[in-house]
């Protein structure tokens, strides 16, 4: 049995060996049911969490979707990130003709066959991207955005000893390696909080003999971590929210009607000028980018009239309403859920499919509309300093 790739190391007792894998390769599906099969390990850990060892492991999960109860939790933006990394990862495995993860479900199926215990040793993909976002400022966010959808519309392809080359990285990585060098400080979330947590998890996984398999990236600081004691329960938390964007959210819409209620006061024409402007250019945006996003027509409508309020409001936006009623209006069925896999390969399968159809109408009224509070709420302030 080859060693490369392997990494053996004993810790409190236990024999712990680590397989360093590409998340789209043959190889490593080989390399792991060969290893786990000569070793007869008492636990296998694989570097998956709850959500995705479910999407991996039932392909009829997307059913189970409640498109409303995603844009009602505010997880759009997390749905169409883990979009564009499962199109990243199935573009491979469609290129080398095998399934995505296919070394995570050889590891899983080689546990049973073995009477191994199945550890789930990833931390929860929702708390890694809730930590990743904290570290970010608008324009790190919209960049983040950008990088990870331009994944989605690369056409490029790669040969299979570059594939065993991406053993260096791990999914969240590949996606995200050209973002990750522009902004370092988010290896800390993306990698040395999960080797922490992988760390951890694999000591603390039972009996004598213990199995992992990983992406690689993770095996040289999972090496050093393993030594040393891991609170995972600070790992998990979901970073507080800063206080600073809830008093600014607050206080310039209670600016825009005191300046409003002001002029109204001086001078009424221009009161109603500036309520009009406000009303126009934010609910203009907003409907606009509903249309860009192809939205049904009683959506479009939605967002040019709830614009005008949901901007004075923090907490509101008005792509919420707009993406509530595309997906009322065009409820996206098992087979929307069905095809995303191969929908999202190309501009024309991302608009065309009712399920990122909801999605890009949430997300581009909400953009748009923010254009639109900007350009509004500027000549609000023009008119005011006009009459004074």
């Amino acid at each position: 049995m080859s060693e490369a790739n392997i990494t053996r190391l004993e810790v409190d007792g236990k024999e712990i060996i680590l397989i360093g894998t590409a998340h789209v390769s043959r190889l490593s599906a080989e390399q792991v049911k060969e290893v786990i099969e000569k070793e007869k390990p008492d636990s296998v850990c694989i570097e998956l969490d709850e959500q995705r060892y479910q999407s991996i492991t039932d392909n009829n999960k997307w059913k189970e979707t409640d498109i409303f109860k995603i844009i009602k939790e505010k997880k759009a933006t997390l749905l169409l990130m883990n979009l564009a990394i499962s199109s990243f990862q199935n573009r491979m495995a469609k290129q080398f003709d095998i399934k995505p993860g296919q070394e995570m479900i050889q590891g899983i199926e080689s546990a049973k066959e073995n009477g191994a215990e199945l550890v789930l040793a990833d931390r929860n993909i929702q708390i890694t991207f809730s930590r990743i976002w904290h570290n970010l400022g608008w324009l790190g966010k919209s960049q983040l955005l950008t990088s990870v959808f331009y994944s989605i519309f690369s056409k490029d392809t790669i040969s299979e000893e570059e594939l065993e080359n991406m053993k260096s990285q791990d999914t969240l990585n590949a996606v995200l390696a050209e973002f990750t060098e522009s902004f370092p400080r988010l290896k800390t979330p993306l990698i040395d909080e999960r080797d922490q947590f992988l760390a951890q998890k694999i000591k603390e996984a039972p009996g004598k003999k213990v199995v992992a398999v990983l992406g690689a990236a993770h095996v040289p600081g999972i090496t050093k971590e393993i030594y040393k004691h891991q609170d995972l329960e600070g790992l998990s938390a979901v970073p507080p929210k800063s206080i600073l964007p809830k008093i600014i959210g607050w206080s310039l819409p209670i600016l825009l009607i005191a300046l409003v209620a002001y002029t109204f006061i001086a001078n009424p024409t221009a009161g109603w000028d500036q309520a009009w402007s406000w009303i126009i250019w934010t609910g203009s945006m907003a409907a606009i980018g509903a249309i860009v996003a192809l939205g049904h027509p009683l959506a479009i409508v939605t967002a040019f009239i709830v614009a005008p309020i949901t901007a004075l409001h923090p907490i509101l936006a008005s792509g919420w309403f707009s993406g509530l009623v595309q997906a009322y209006m065009k409820r996206p069925t098992i087979g929307d859920f069905e095809r995303l896999s191969e929908d999202v390969f190309t501009i024309k399968g991302f608009w065309k499919n009712k399920v990122t159809r909801v999605l890009l109408v949430l997300v581009l009224t909400n953009l748009f509309g923010s254009l639109g509070t900007i350009i509004g709420g500027a000549d609000v302030i023009r008119v005011f300093f006009k009459n004074l």
